[in-house]
Protein backbone atom coordinates (compact mmCIF):
# COMPACT_ATOMS: atom_id res chain seq x y z
CA UNK A 1 0.00 0.00 0.00
CA UNK A 2 1.22 3.93 -0.52
CA UNK A 3 0.55 6.35 2.11
CA UNK A 4 0.38 10.08 2.26
CA UNK A 5 0.97 11.38 5.58
CA UNK A 6 -0.33 15.45 6.30
CA UNK A 7 1.93 17.15 8.01
CA UNK A 8 5.76 18.02 9.13
CA UNK A 9 6.46 17.99 12.56
CA UNK A 10 7.30 15.60 15.40
CA UNK A 11 3.71 14.01 15.96
CA UNK A 12 3.76 13.01 11.53
CA UNK A 13 7.52 11.89 12.33
CA UNK A 14 6.47 9.36 14.81
CA UNK A 15 3.25 8.36 12.42
CA UNK A 16 5.45 8.11 9.69
CA UNK A 17 7.84 5.51 12.07
CA UNK A 18 4.76 3.83 13.13
CA UNK A 19 3.31 3.34 9.82
CA UNK A 20 6.63 2.21 8.09
CA UNK A 21 6.55 -1.15 10.63
CA UNK A 22 3.81 -2.57 8.83
CA UNK A 23 4.16 -5.17 6.16
CA UNK A 24 1.86 -3.73 3.85
CA UNK A 25 3.25 -0.45 3.41
CA UNK A 26 5.45 -0.02 0.31
CA UNK A 27 5.71 3.47 0.23
CA UNK A 28 5.40 6.61 2.30
CA UNK A 29 5.36 10.03 1.55
CA UNK A 30 4.76 12.99 3.80
CA UNK A 31 3.79 16.17 2.77
CA UNK A 32 5.29 18.81 3.48
CA UNK A 33 7.75 16.48 5.95
CA UNK A 34 10.95 16.83 7.67
CA UNK A 35 14.85 15.83 7.18
CA UNK A 36 13.34 13.03 10.00
CA UNK A 37 10.78 11.48 7.95
CA UNK A 38 12.80 11.86 4.68
CA UNK A 39 15.11 9.07 5.84
CA UNK A 40 11.82 6.92 5.81
CA UNK A 41 9.09 8.40 3.57
CA UNK A 42 9.01 10.79 0.22
CA UNK A 43 8.61 14.31 1.32
CA UNK A 44 6.81 16.49 -1.19
CA UNK A 45 6.58 20.21 -1.12
CA UNK A 46 3.05 20.25 -0.29
CA UNK A 47 1.65 22.73 2.22
CA UNK A 48 -0.50 20.63 4.89
CA UNK A 49 -3.00 23.83 4.02
CA UNK A 50 -3.06 22.74 0.28
CA UNK A 51 -6.33 21.25 0.20
CA UNK A 52 -6.62 20.72 -3.06
CA UNK A 53 -3.25 20.33 -4.26
CA UNK A 54 -2.64 17.57 -1.70
CA UNK A 55 -5.86 15.83 -3.28
CA UNK A 56 -4.42 16.08 -7.09
CA UNK A 57 -1.00 14.30 -5.79
CA UNK A 58 -3.08 11.51 -3.67
CA UNK A 59 -5.04 11.01 -6.80
CA UNK A 60 -1.90 11.10 -9.10
CA UNK A 61 0.05 8.74 -7.00
CA UNK A 62 -2.58 6.63 -6.20
CA UNK A 63 -2.39 6.50 -2.71
CA UNK A 64 -4.49 4.05 -0.52
CA UNK A 65 -4.93 5.66 2.12
CA UNK A 66 -3.85 9.51 3.60
CA UNK A 67 -3.33 9.84 7.52
CA UNK A 68 -3.81 14.01 8.72
CA UNK A 69 -1.42 14.85 11.37
CA UNK A 70 -2.31 18.29 12.53
CA UNK A 71 -5.63 20.20 13.25
CA UNK A 72 -5.82 22.59 10.38
CA UNK A 73 -6.19 20.76 7.45
CA UNK A 74 -8.84 18.59 8.71
CA UNK A 75 -10.49 22.12 9.87
CA UNK A 76 -10.19 23.33 6.53
CA UNK A 77 -12.52 20.67 5.14
CA UNK A 78 -9.29 17.62 3.56
CA UNK A 79 -11.80 14.85 4.92
CA UNK A 80 -14.35 16.15 2.80
CA UNK A 81 -12.48 16.80 -0.12
CA UNK A 82 -11.00 13.54 -0.26
CA UNK A 83 -13.87 11.84 0.32
CA UNK A 84 -15.80 13.64 -2.13
CA UNK A 85 -12.90 12.33 -4.57
CA UNK A 86 -13.33 8.77 -3.56
CA UNK A 87 -10.09 9.29 -1.83
CA UNK A 88 -9.63 6.85 1.61
CA UNK A 89 -8.75 9.10 4.24
CA UNK A 90 -7.96 8.73 8.20
CA UNK A 91 -9.77 11.85 10.17
CA UNK A 92 -12.75 13.48 10.99
CA UNK A 93 -14.17 15.65 8.63
CA UNK A 94 -14.81 19.85 8.70
CA UNK A 95 -18.42 19.59 11.21
CA UNK A 96 -16.75 16.50 13.39
CA UNK A 97 -13.70 18.77 13.44
CA UNK A 98 -15.23 21.81 15.18
CA UNK A 99 -14.74 19.98 18.48
CA UNK A 100 -11.46 21.48 18.59
CA UNK A 101 -11.72 24.11 15.64
CA UNK A 102 -14.50 25.81 17.61
CA UNK A 103 -14.21 25.70 21.55
CA UNK A 104 -17.33 27.67 22.02
CA UNK A 105 -19.26 25.40 20.14
CA UNK A 106 -17.44 22.35 21.91
CA UNK A 107 -18.10 23.70 25.40
CA UNK A 108 -21.76 24.13 24.47
CA UNK A 109 -21.79 20.60 22.64
CA UNK A 110 -20.83 19.22 26.11
CA UNK A 111 -23.45 21.62 28.02
CA UNK A 112 -26.04 20.63 26.44
CA UNK A 113 -25.38 17.04 26.75
CA UNK A 114 -23.82 16.80 30.21
CA UNK A 115 -20.28 16.15 29.78
CA UNK A 116 -18.46 17.02 32.36
CA UNK A 117 -17.02 20.52 31.97
CA UNK A 118 -15.75 23.69 33.55
CA UNK A 119 -18.40 26.80 33.83
CA UNK A 120 -17.78 28.68 30.75
CA UNK A 121 -18.88 32.02 29.13
CA UNK A 122 -18.65 33.11 25.58
CA UNK A 123 -17.66 36.67 24.41
CA UNK A 124 -17.49 38.24 21.34
CA UNK A 125 -16.06 41.87 22.28
CA UNK A 126 -14.73 43.37 24.78
CA UNK A 127 -17.28 45.04 26.03
CA UNK A 128 -18.75 41.83 26.34
CA UNK A 129 -15.96 40.39 28.08
CA UNK A 130 -15.72 42.94 30.53
CA UNK A 131 -18.85 41.52 32.13
CA UNK A 132 -17.08 38.67 33.60
CA UNK A 133 -15.22 41.71 36.12
CA UNK A 134 -18.61 42.79 36.95
CA UNK A 135 -20.36 39.82 37.53
CA UNK A 136 -18.44 36.53 38.53
CA UNK A 137 -14.88 38.22 38.88
CA UNK A 138 -13.57 35.17 40.12
CA UNK A 139 -9.53 34.60 39.82
CA UNK A 140 -7.55 32.69 38.22
CA UNK A 141 -9.82 31.99 35.48
CA UNK A 142 -8.79 30.54 32.34
CA UNK A 143 -9.24 32.75 28.79
CA UNK A 144 -9.27 30.86 25.08
CA UNK A 145 -9.01 32.00 21.99
CA UNK A 146 -12.26 30.09 20.25
CA UNK A 147 -10.67 29.31 17.13
CA UNK A 148 -7.28 27.27 16.65
CA UNK A 149 -3.96 28.74 17.83
CA UNK A 150 -1.53 25.86 17.44
CA UNK A 151 -1.57 25.64 20.92
CA UNK A 152 -0.74 29.11 21.76
CA UNK A 153 -4.33 30.13 22.66
CA UNK A 154 -4.25 29.35 26.08
CA UNK A 155 -4.18 31.78 29.21
CA UNK A 156 -4.36 31.37 33.10
CA UNK A 157 -4.74 34.98 34.40
CA UNK A 158 -4.44 35.79 38.31
CA UNK A 159 -6.04 39.14 38.33
CA UNK A 160 -8.51 41.74 37.19
CA UNK A 161 -5.43 43.46 35.29
CA UNK A 162 -3.52 40.60 33.81
CA UNK A 163 -7.77 39.50 32.71
CA UNK A 164 -8.06 43.08 30.89
CA UNK A 165 -4.75 42.73 29.26
CA UNK A 166 -5.23 39.52 27.42
CA UNK A 167 -8.67 40.33 26.57
CA UNK A 168 -7.32 43.42 25.02
CA UNK A 169 -4.16 41.52 23.16
CA UNK A 170 -6.72 38.88 21.61
CA UNK A 171 -10.05 40.85 21.00
CA UNK A 172 -8.79 44.43 19.89
CA UNK A 173 -5.03 44.06 18.89
CA UNK A 174 -6.24 40.58 17.44
CA UNK A 175 -2.85 38.77 18.39
CA UNK A 176 -4.46 35.74 17.64
CA UNK A 177 -5.76 36.52 14.73
CA UNK A 178 -8.72 34.79 12.95
CA UNK A 179 -8.38 32.00 16.08
CA UNK A 180 -9.66 34.75 18.67
CA UNK A 181 -12.88 36.18 16.86
CA UNK A 182 -14.39 34.48 20.16
CA UNK A 183 -12.91 34.31 23.46
CA UNK A 184 -13.99 31.29 25.70
CA UNK A 185 -13.49 32.17 29.94
CA UNK A 186 -13.66 29.52 32.08
CA UNK A 187 -13.66 28.46 35.84
CA UNK A 188 -10.16 27.27 36.63
CA UNK A 189 -9.99 24.10 37.92
CA UNK A 190 -6.88 21.72 39.75
CA UNK A 191 -6.02 18.50 39.58
CA UNK A 192 -3.99 15.64 37.84
CA UNK A 193 -4.37 16.15 33.97
CA UNK A 194 -4.04 13.60 31.30
CA UNK A 195 -4.61 13.44 27.45
CA UNK A 196 -7.45 10.62 26.90
CA UNK A 197 -6.85 8.17 23.18
CA UNK A 198 -9.41 6.55 21.19
CA UNK A 199 -10.02 5.96 17.85
CA UNK A 200 -13.49 5.47 16.68
CA UNK A 201 -15.22 4.97 13.08
CA UNK A 202 -18.63 6.40 14.88
CA UNK A 203 -20.43 3.90 16.43
CA UNK A 204 -17.43 1.47 17.99
CA UNK A 205 -14.74 2.63 20.03
CA UNK A 206 -10.68 1.28 20.72
CA UNK A 207 -8.82 2.80 23.26
CA UNK A 208 -4.83 3.56 22.28
CA UNK A 209 -2.53 4.11 25.86
CA UNK A 210 -3.30 7.40 27.74
CA UNK A 211 -0.07 10.10 28.38
CA UNK A 212 0.02 13.25 30.55
CA UNK A 213 1.37 16.09 28.44
CA UNK A 214 3.63 18.79 29.66
CA UNK A 215 2.24 21.92 28.56
CA UNK A 216 4.33 24.53 30.33
CA UNK A 217 7.59 25.55 29.93
CA UNK A 218 9.35 25.42 33.17
CA UNK A 219 9.78 22.69 35.41
CA UNK A 220 7.07 21.87 38.22
CA UNK A 221 4.52 23.32 35.94
CA UNK A 222 5.19 27.29 35.33
CA UNK A 223 5.94 29.63 32.75
CA UNK A 224 3.68 30.30 29.54
CA UNK A 225 1.86 27.66 27.85
CA UNK A 226 3.76 26.06 25.07
CA UNK A 227 2.27 23.62 22.71
CA UNK A 228 4.01 20.76 24.65
CA UNK A 229 7.30 20.06 26.38
CA UNK A 230 7.29 16.60 26.78
CA UNK A 231 4.81 13.62 28.25
CA UNK A 232 4.90 9.99 29.30
CA UNK A 233 2.98 7.66 28.70
CA UNK A 234 0.81 5.48 29.98
CA UNK A 235 -1.00 7.78 32.24
CA UNK A 236 -1.37 5.89 35.75
CA UNK A 237 -5.37 6.10 36.45
CA UNK A 238 -7.09 4.03 38.72
CA UNK A 239 -9.94 1.70 37.94
CA UNK A 240 -12.88 4.13 39.19
CA UNK A 241 -11.52 6.97 36.93
CA UNK A 242 -10.96 5.11 34.53
CA UNK A 243 -14.34 3.80 34.13
CA UNK A 244 -15.69 7.42 34.62
CA UNK A 245 -13.79 8.78 31.96
CA UNK A 246 -14.85 5.77 30.03
CA UNK A 247 -18.24 5.52 30.98
CA UNK A 248 -19.53 9.40 31.22
CA UNK A 249 -16.78 11.35 29.21
CA UNK A 250 -15.89 9.14 25.89
CA UNK A 251 -18.72 7.12 25.22
CA UNK A 252 -21.36 9.53 25.64
CA UNK A 253 -19.66 11.98 23.59
CA UNK A 254 -19.50 9.84 20.51
CA UNK A 255 -23.09 8.80 21.02
CA UNK A 256 -24.37 12.24 21.60
CA UNK A 257 -21.90 13.85 18.60
CA UNK A 258 -24.09 11.10 16.38
CA UNK A 259 -26.91 12.29 17.86
CA UNK A 260 -26.14 15.64 16.51
CA UNK A 261 -25.84 14.87 13.28
CA UNK A 262 -22.37 14.57 13.61
CA UNK A 263 -20.89 11.39 12.56
CA UNK A 264 -17.18 11.20 14.17
CA UNK A 265 -14.01 9.14 12.43
CA UNK A 266 -10.74 9.67 13.37
CA UNK A 267 -9.15 9.76 16.54
CA UNK A 268 -10.80 11.36 19.45
CA UNK A 269 -8.47 13.35 21.75
CA UNK A 270 -9.81 14.11 25.18
CA UNK A 271 -7.94 16.34 27.31
CA UNK A 272 -9.00 15.54 31.09
CA UNK A 273 -8.37 17.14 34.40
CA UNK A 274 -9.17 14.43 37.63
CA UNK A 275 -10.77 17.33 40.40
CA UNK A 276 -11.75 16.45 43.61
CA UNK A 277 -14.97 15.60 42.07
CA UNK A 278 -14.39 13.63 39.31
CA UNK A 279 -12.76 13.91 36.07
CA UNK A 280 -13.75 16.76 33.73
CA UNK A 281 -12.94 17.54 30.39
CA UNK A 282 -10.49 20.49 29.73
CA UNK A 283 -10.85 20.47 25.70
CA UNK A 284 -11.51 17.74 23.08
CA UNK A 285 -9.07 17.49 19.99
CA UNK A 286 -10.03 16.09 16.76
CA UNK A 287 -6.17 14.57 16.32
CA UNK A 288 -3.45 12.78 17.81
CA UNK A 289 -1.54 15.16 20.46
CA UNK A 290 2.22 16.63 19.63
CA UNK A 291 3.94 15.30 21.97
CA UNK A 292 1.37 12.70 23.59
CA UNK A 293 1.98 10.65 20.09
CA UNK A 294 5.67 10.08 20.11
CA UNK A 295 5.23 8.72 23.53
CA UNK A 296 2.25 6.79 23.26
CA UNK A 297 2.49 5.32 19.52
CA UNK A 298 5.81 3.27 20.55
CA UNK A 299 3.67 1.26 23.12
CA UNK A 300 1.19 0.24 20.21
CA UNK A 301 2.24 -3.56 19.30
CA UNK A 302 1.81 -4.75 16.03
CA UNK A 303 0.31 -3.06 13.00
CA UNK A 304 -0.92 0.31 12.96
CA UNK A 305 -2.13 0.00 10.00
CA UNK A 306 -4.49 -2.28 10.27
CA UNK A 307 -7.08 -0.23 12.80
CA UNK A 308 -6.56 2.93 11.10
CA UNK A 309 -7.64 1.47 7.95
CA UNK A 310 -10.50 0.18 9.93
CA UNK A 311 -12.04 3.21 10.72
CA UNK A 312 -11.69 4.65 7.32
CA UNK A 313 -13.58 1.46 6.70
CA UNK A 314 -16.03 2.07 9.32
CA UNK A 315 -14.83 -1.70 10.37
CA UNK A 316 -13.28 -0.53 13.89
CA UNK A 317 -15.36 -3.33 16.00
CA UNK A 318 -13.23 -6.15 13.97
CA UNK A 319 -10.09 -4.89 14.79
CA UNK A 320 -8.16 -5.59 18.56
CA UNK A 321 -5.21 -2.76 19.35
CA UNK A 322 -2.55 -4.07 21.95
CA UNK A 323 -0.13 -2.08 23.65
CA UNK A 324 3.12 -3.36 25.07
CA UNK A 325 3.59 -3.02 28.77
CA UNK A 326 6.16 -0.39 29.46
CA UNK A 327 6.41 3.50 30.04
CA UNK A 328 7.84 6.34 27.48
CA UNK A 329 8.79 9.03 28.21
CA UNK A 330 9.34 11.83 25.24
CA UNK A 331 11.32 15.41 26.16
CA UNK A 332 10.83 18.32 23.87
CA UNK A 333 14.44 19.66 22.77
CA UNK A 334 13.45 23.56 22.05
CA UNK A 335 14.89 26.94 20.52
CA UNK A 336 15.74 29.62 23.45
CA UNK A 337 13.02 32.04 23.46
CA UNK A 338 10.59 29.80 22.62
CA UNK A 339 7.15 29.95 22.65
CA UNK A 340 7.51 33.31 22.03
CA UNK A 341 10.62 35.06 19.90
CA UNK A 342 13.00 32.05 18.69
CA UNK A 343 15.80 32.00 16.59
CA UNK A 344 16.23 29.50 13.74
CA UNK A 345 19.40 28.24 12.01
CA UNK A 346 21.66 27.27 14.75
CA UNK A 347 23.61 23.89 13.96
CA UNK A 348 22.58 20.82 15.78
CA UNK A 349 24.99 18.91 16.77
CA UNK A 350 25.38 15.24 18.14
CA UNK A 351 28.29 14.34 19.98
CA UNK A 352 28.30 10.63 20.29
CA UNK A 353 26.02 8.16 18.45
CA UNK A 354 22.28 7.92 20.26
CA UNK A 355 21.53 4.43 21.62
CA UNK A 356 19.79 2.18 19.66
CA UNK A 357 16.74 1.71 21.83
CA UNK A 358 16.27 5.81 21.15
CA UNK A 359 13.83 6.99 19.30
CA UNK A 360 14.79 10.64 17.74
CA UNK A 361 11.46 12.69 16.27
CA UNK A 362 12.41 15.75 13.95
CA UNK A 363 9.86 17.96 15.13
CA UNK A 364 11.24 21.75 13.19
CA UNK A 365 14.39 21.02 11.58
CA UNK A 366 15.92 21.76 8.45
CA UNK A 367 18.60 20.95 6.42
CA UNK A 368 21.15 23.65 4.73
CA UNK A 369 24.50 22.98 2.93
CA UNK A 370 25.07 19.87 4.60
CA UNK A 371 24.04 20.72 8.03
CA UNK A 372 20.85 19.75 9.73
CA UNK A 373 19.64 23.15 11.61
CA UNK A 374 16.89 24.40 13.85
CA UNK A 375 14.23 25.61 12.10
CA UNK A 376 11.35 26.47 14.30
CA UNK A 377 10.22 26.54 18.54
CA UNK A 378 10.05 23.14 18.87
CA UNK A 379 13.18 21.14 17.44
CA UNK A 380 13.63 17.65 18.76
CA UNK A 381 11.88 14.76 20.40
CA UNK A 382 13.99 12.27 22.46
CA UNK A 383 11.74 9.12 23.02
CA UNK A 384 12.74 6.52 25.47
CA UNK A 385 11.00 3.18 26.79
CA UNK A 386 11.07 0.85 29.62
CA UNK A 387 9.35 -1.25 32.22
CA UNK A 388 10.89 0.87 34.89
CA UNK A 389 8.90 4.54 34.60
CA UNK A 390 12.38 6.05 36.32
CA UNK A 391 14.51 4.30 34.43
CA UNK A 392 13.19 5.14 30.72
CA UNK A 393 13.24 8.87 32.17
CA UNK A 394 17.13 8.28 33.13
CA UNK A 395 17.87 7.47 29.83
CA UNK A 396 16.06 9.87 28.15
CA UNK A 397 18.08 12.85 29.65
CA UNK A 398 21.38 10.57 29.77
CA UNK A 399 20.60 10.50 25.33
CA UNK A 400 20.14 14.41 25.81
CA UNK A 401 23.54 15.19 26.94
CA UNK A 402 24.61 13.45 23.32
CA UNK A 403 23.38 16.88 21.24
CA UNK A 404 23.50 20.45 21.51
CA UNK A 405 22.42 23.09 19.32
CA UNK A 406 22.77 26.92 20.21
CA UNK A 407 20.25 27.57 22.74
CA UNK A 408 18.68 24.48 23.29
CA UNK A 409 16.25 24.18 26.35
CA UNK A 410 14.14 21.48 27.79
CA UNK A 411 12.10 20.46 30.61
CA UNK A 412 14.53 18.30 33.37
CA UNK A 413 11.31 17.08 34.90
CA UNK A 414 8.73 14.80 32.18
CA UNK A 415 7.85 11.62 34.03
CA UNK A 416 8.11 13.14 37.39
CA UNK A 417 4.60 13.27 38.29
CA UNK A 418 3.92 9.77 37.28
CA UNK A 419 6.54 8.50 39.55
CA UNK A 420 4.87 10.22 42.66
CA UNK A 421 1.70 9.26 41.65
CA UNK A 422 3.08 5.28 41.31
CA UNK A 423 5.07 6.22 44.98
CA UNK A 424 1.20 7.21 46.30
CA UNK A 425 -0.29 4.00 44.95
CA UNK A 426 2.30 1.43 46.55
CA UNK A 427 1.89 3.09 49.92
CA UNK A 428 -1.86 2.68 49.88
Amino acid sequence: MKLLIIGGGGREHSLAWRLSKSKKVKKIYAAPGNPGIAQIATCVSILASDIPGLARFAEEKKIDLTVVGPEAPLALGIVDEFTKRGLKIFGPNKNASRIEADKSFAREFMQRFGIPAPKFQVYETVSEAHKYTKTINKFPVVVKASGLAGGKGVFIVNTKNEYEKTIDEILVQHRLGEAGKRIVVEEFLTGQEASIFVLTDGIAISYLPSSQDHKRLYDRNRGPNTGGMGAYAPYPTNRRVSNIIEKVIIQPTILSLKDYGVHYKGVLYAGIIITSLGPKVLEFNCRFGDPEAQAILPLIDGDFLTPLLAVADGKLSEVQIKTKNLWSICVVLASAGYPQDYRIGEEIEFKSKLSTKTLLFHAGTKNEDSKLLTASGRVLNVVTMHENLKIAKQRAYDEIKKIHFKGMYYRKDIGNSGMKKMKRKRRK
